[in-house]
C-alpha cells in the first residue's frame, strides 16, 4: 500500500467509523503521525508486562492512527510476547551473561468505537512508535466485557421504563433495593425475530437484597432471585427485550405475580453468631522469608527459592504467567498458564440454555483480581506483586497486591526409622506459593502455583464464592428438582460444571520435548515366567501427531513430558517430567451444542498440539458468544506431526458440581490439583539436601503437660509417655 493509498484509506475509515461491515479492512499505519508519543526509552525486557507508560503509549499510537473525533473503547491493552524464534536466543543470552539481541516490544490491543460494534484489533511496536497491524473484525467476534460497561449496563437496565413496569407487578416491599448481574449472552444460533447473536448483548439476572435490611450494602442478594430477566445491547445501553424465567419444572412461563416473602440467607459475620473457641494460630519466620525477588522488568519479577529460579508476569486475561522456569540450573517450562475456564450449565429452559461463562476469555483472570491482603487471603511473611491494566479510555489502571508470595510447611517430606536402632530422620516439606485471586461476579477462584523442596511443581484451583441462583416456585421448595439444587425456599442453584485448562508449554532438560504416555498391563499366565499370576508391565506410547486423549485409571494411563536426547546417568532412560491428573467427567452438553463446541478443551484431559505463537486460549483468542472452531480441539485435529518440533500440552481438569445446601450462602472452597512431578530426571532424591526436622530448629510446643489442659480436666493421646529423641539424631 502506498501512501496515498493509506491517505485514502484513512479517510473512507473515518467516513465509515459507525458503519458495521463483514468484511475485515486492514489499514497501513507504518507512518507515525507526529502526535504520537515518543518510545519508551531504555531497555525493557522481552517478556515485562505492559508499563503505565507503554499502555499510554499503545492507546497513543492507536488514537493517533484516526481522526481526532473518534471516540474509543479499549477493551485490551496487554503484552504481545514475541515469537520463540527470538525469544529463545535471547533466555538463553541472559542466563549465560551474554550480549543480548535485540527483541522489539509489542503491545496486543482490542478497541471499539465508542458506541458501536466497529470492533478492531491491532499489534503495535513500542520500540519503533508505528502500529503493525490495525484489523476491522467481522461479525460473530466479540471481546471481553470490563467491570465499568457491566456497571453501565445494571445502571441501564433497572432505569428502564419498560422493566421497571415487569418489576412493578411483582408488589416488592417499599424501599426494596434491587441488583442486577449482567451476563455475557452466549450462544444457540437461533435468530429471534428481528434479533440474531451475532450481535453483542448482555443476558440481565435480576435480584433484590432483604427488604428487611435493605441498606446492607453486602446483603446477600442471590437470595432473593427475581424472573425477570432484560437483554440489553452495552454498545448503545439500549434495551432488546425482557425474558421472563420459567419457576417450575418445565419450560412453561407464567404471569408475574405479587412476590412471597422468604427470609434473608447471609454470609457476611455480623449475620452470625460467630464460634469462639479457635484461638490464634500464627505463621512466624522469624529470621525471614527464604526466597529472594528481583526485578527483571518494571513490573516483572525474578523469583529464586530452593533451587527453583522463574519469572512471573501479569497481564489481562490469564492475570498469573510463568516463564522460562529452572530448578537447579535446568530448564523445565518455557511457559506455564492458566489458558482458560469453562462454567456451561444444565438447566435447558430458554434462556438458562445460553449459561455458560468463560471467566478468562469473557472477563480476564487480571482484570478480575483481587488486591490480596495480610492475614487475611495470605498467612506468613508474604510478598505481594502488583499489576497495570488498561481502563476503557486506553489509560494505565494500577491493580495492587495481585499476587501474594509466601512459604507454608506442608507436611512431612520424607521419613524413615531404622528398627534396628530406633533411629528416625525425617525432612519436613516447604512450599512456595504464589496466589491470586479473582472475583467474577458470585464465584470466586483461588490459583496458585505451588513448588516443593523436591522438584514438584503443582497448580492448585480453589473454587468457593456464592452460587449463581434462579427463582423456584416456593410450593416446590422440598420437591427435587430436576436441574439443580433447592438451596433456600424459593432459591434454585442449578446443576453446572467447572472446567479449568492449564496450558504447559515444555523445555523439560531443553526444547524439543516429546509427549507420551505409560499404561499398565497385567501380564497372561505363563508356567515358567509368570506361573502365579501376579505379573504385569508397562507400556510406553509416544504421541507422534496432535489430538485429544482421556485419562485411563484402568491401564494407570500417566502422560509424560521427557526429553528423548537427554537421559539419566543411573539408568539410561530419557529424563521427564509426569502430569498427574485428578480425573474428571467431560462436558455433558451433546456434540452439537454450542456448549460443547465453544468449551473445546471440555471434552478431553489431555490436548497436544504443535507450537504456535499465537495459540494461547484453549477456548480461542474470543469467547464472548463464540461459536467454535477457534481454539484447542480445532488445533489439535488438524493432526500436525510432533516429530522435531516443540508440542505444547493442555491439561484440562474440573468438576461436575451438584450443589449442596451447603453450598449456600457461601460455599466452602472445593481444591483441585494438577502435579508435575520429575520422572528419572535427577540421580537420586533430589531432596536429599534438606536439613532433618529438629525440635529446635521447628520450636514446635507440646500441650501434654501445659497447665490450660490440666486445669479443663483434659488430656491428649501419649499422656505419661516421654518425647523421643529429636529427629535425625539417635534415639534414646
Amino acid at each position: 500500500m502506498t501512501a496515498n493509498d493509506a491517505g485514502e484509506a484513512t479517510a473512507k475509515r473515518a467516513a465509515s467509523v459507525a458503519q458495521t461491515t463483514s468484511t475485515p479492512a486492514v489499514k497501513d499505519t507504518s507512518s507515525a503521525p507526529s502526535a504520537i508519543p515518543p518510545p519508551i526509552r531504555g531497555r525493557n525486557h522481552p517478556l515485562g508486562p505492559l508499563s503505565g507508560a507503554e499502555i499510554t503509549q499503545s492507546s497513543g499510537l492507536i488514537q493517533a492512527s484516526w481522526p481526532e473525533s473518534t471516540r474509543f473503547q479499549f477493551r485490551v491493552i496487554t503484552l504481545y510476547e514475541p515469537p520463540k524464534e527470538e525469544l529463545v536466543p535471547y533466555l538463553a543470552a541472559e542466563r549465560a551473561g551474554e550480549a543480548l539481541p535485540a527483541v522489539d516490544r509489542r503491545a496486543f490491543v482490542v478497541y471499539y468505537f465508542k458506541g458501536t460494534d466497529a470492533l478492531h484489533e491491532a499489534i503495535v511496536n513500542l520500540t519503533k512508535g508505528a502500529v503493525e497491524r490495525n484489523v476491522r473484525l467481522g461479525p460473530f467476534t466479540h471481546p471481553n466485557a470490563d467491570g465499568e460497561e457491566i456497571i453501565a449496563v445494571e445502571k441501564a437496565a433497572l432505569a428502564h421504563p419498560d422493566v421497571q413496569a415487569e418489576i412493578a407487578k411483582l408488589q416488592l416491599p417499599e424501599g426494596t433495593v434491587l441488583v442486577l448481574d449482567p451476563w455475557i449472552y452466549g450462544s444457540d444460533g437461533l435468530k429471534d425475530g428481528m434479533f440474531y447473536d451475532d450481535k453483542r448483548v448482555m443476558q440481565c439476572f435480576l435480584y433484590m437484597r432483604d427488604p428487611k435490611n435493605s441498606s446492607e450494602a453486602d446483603s446477600c442478594h442471590y437470595s432473593f432471585p427475581l424472573p425477570i430477566s432484560p437483554v440489553i445491547d452495552p454498545a448503545t445501553m439500549e434495551l432488546i427485550r425482557i425474558d421472563i424465567l420459567p419457576t417450575g419444572h418445565d419450560e412453561k412461563v407464567k404471569p408475574l405475580s405479587p412476590w412471597q416473602p422468604v427470609e434473608a440467607n447471609e454470609y457476611i459475620p455480623e449475620a452470625q453468631t460467630l464460634r469462639t473457641d479457635l484461638k490464634p494460630l500464627h505463621v512466624s519466620q522469624p529470621q525471614g522469608a527464604s526466597f529472594t525477588v528481583e526485578n527483571f522488568s518494571e513490573l516483572g519479577r525474578r523469583i529464586k527459592w530452593q533451587k527453583w529460579d522463574f519469572r512471573v508476569g501479569f497481564n489481562q486475561r490469564e492475570g498469573m504467567v510463568l516463564y522460562d522456569v529452572h530448578y537447579d540450573n535446568k530448564p523445565l517450562f518455557y511457559r506455564l498458564s492458566l489458558s482458560d475456564m469453562s462454567i456451561p450449565y444444565a438447566d435447558p429452559r430458554s434462556p438458562f440454555h445460553r449459561k455458560a461463562a468463560f471467566d478468562l476469555g469473557d472477563a480476564g483472570a487480571g482484570t478480575m483480581a483481587n488486591n490480596l491482603q495480610l492475614g487475611c487471603d495470605c498467612l506468613g511473611s508474604i510478598y505481594y506483586i502488583s499489576g497495570v491494566l488498561s481502563d476503557s479510555e486506553g489509560k494505565p489502571v494500577n491493580m495492587p497486591n495481585v499476587i501474594c508470595v509466601h512459604e507454608q510447611d506442608a507436611g512431612i517430606l520424607w521419613k524413615h526409622t531404622n528398627y534396628r536402632t530406633n533411629r528416625a530422620v525425617v525432612a519436613r516439606n516447604r512450599e512456595l506459593v504464589l496466589q491470586t485471586i479473582l472475583t467474577v461476579s458470585n464465584y470466586e477462584y483461588i490459583l496458585s502455583f505451588v513448588f516443593n523442596v523436591a522438584g514438584d511443581m503443582t497448580y492448585e484451583a480453589r473454587a468457593t464464592g456464592i452460587l449463581s441462583t434462579s427463582p423456584v416456585d416456593l410450593e416446590l421448595t422440598k420437591v427435587p428438582h430436576p436441574f439443580g439444587t433447592v438451596v433456600h425456599p424459593g432459591v434454585l442453584a442449578v446443576h453446572h460444571q467447572h472446567f479449568f485448562s492449564l496450558r504447559i508449554d515444555p523445555m523439560v532438560a531443553g526444547h524439543g520435548n516429546t509427549i507420551m504416555y505409560d499404561e499398565a498391563y497385567a501380564i497372561p499366565r505363563d508356567p515358567k515366567l509368570n506361573p502365579h499370576g501376579v505379573g504385569y508391565t508397562v507400556r510406553k506410547t509416544e504421541i507422534e501427531t496432535s489430538g485429544g486423549y482421556d485419562l485411563d485409571p484402568s491401564k494407570n494411563r500417566v502422560f509424560k513430558i521427557i526429553n528423548q536426547g537427554v537421559h539419566n546417568t543411573v539408568n539410561g532412560a530419557t529424563v521427564g517430567y509426569k502430569v498427574m491428573v485428578p480425573p474428571m467427567q467431560g462436558i455433558l452438553a451433546d456434540i452439537d451444542s454450542y456448549h460443547n463446541k465453544r468449551a473445546e478443551f471440555a471434552d478431553r484431559s489431555i490436548y497436544v498440539t504443535r507450537y504456535a505463537g499465537d495459540e494461547l486460549y484453549s477456548g480461542g483468542l474470543y469467547t464472548n458468544q463464540s461459536r467454535g472452531g477457534t481454539g484447542v480441539r480445532a488445533w489439535a485435529n488438524r493432526k500436525d506431526t510432533l516429530k522435531g518440533g516443540d508440542p505444547v500440552l493442555w491439561v484440562q481438569f474440573g468438576i461436575n458440581h451438584v450443589p449442596r445446601v451447603e453450598d449456600f450462602p457461601v460455599m466452602p472452597a472445593e481444591v483441585l490439583r494438577v502435579m508435575l512431578r520429575p520422572v528419572n530426571f535427577f540421580d537420586k532424591n533430589p531432596a536429599l539436601d534438606v536439613p532433618p526436622s529438629t525440635q529446635d530448629f521447628n520450636r514446635s510446643v507440646g500441650l501434654n503437660d501445659s497447665l490450660e489442659f490440666k486445669a479443663a480436666g483434659l488430656t491428649l493421646g501419649g499422656e505419661g509417655g516421654k518425647l523421643s529423641a529429636c529427629c535425625g539424631s539417635h534415639g534414646a
